[in-house]
């Protein structure tokens, strides 16, 4: 009979390699950053992650493209 295999989220490309610690610190790195942030200039939740450090307002009346941290916003 089967077991029931254990969820893996967004490291689960990694397979068995790399250890559980990185696996995890890595999930916790990428739910962070691919939620919509708050945006610096007008205050509300819509900024996504274009590329390393560039960041977008997705909201009509900001639109502002700016550079900042990394991986997430603080």
């Amino acid at each position: 009979m089967p077991t029931k295999l254990k969820k893996t989220k967004s490291a689960g490309r990694f397979g068995a390699r790399y250890g559980k610690r990185v696996r995890n610190k890595l999930v916790k790195v990428e739910e962070k950053q691919r939620k919509k942030q708050k945006c610096p200039f007008c205050g509300k939740l819509g900024v996504k992650r274009l590329s390393k450090g560039i960041w977008q307002c997705t909201r009509k009346k900001c639109n502002k493209k700016f550079a900042s941290n990394t991986y997430y916003l603080d």
